[in-house]
């Protein structure tokens, strides 16, 4: 005889997962996002520009191309073109507030 599990408890447990899930990505994307400030820096110093649609376009393909699923990739994309828009919106703000 298979014994039920409750769904009210399953459902919490599940929640719990997403929520150290959560914190652990949280803790890359500030990762992610202190690299970005450092390149700002390099961009502003070599006045560079912050958009570049080519090293975009590279790193859509490093993760689509990486991608296991079971996530699709346009989906991995969208996520991806929203913390790429966010880390140039990272550096844009550091840049003006320098004084640039």
């Amino acid at each position: 005889m298979a014994m039920s599990v409750d769904p009210i408890l399953a459902l919490a447990l599940c929640r719990e997962r997403i929520d150290s899930v959560d914190l652990r990505i949280l803790e890359l994307l500030n990762e992610r996002t202190s690299i970005a400030e450092e390149i700002g820096r390099i961009k502003k110093e070599a006045q560079l520009p912050i958009y570049e649609p080519k090293r975009e376009d590279q790193v859509f393909h490093n993760v689509t191309s990486n991608n296991r699923g079971p996530m699709p990739d346009d989906a991995v994309r969208r996520v991806f073109e929203r913390i790429i828009d966010e880390m140039r919106r990272v550096q844009k703000n550091r840049m003006e507030d320098k004084g640039q």
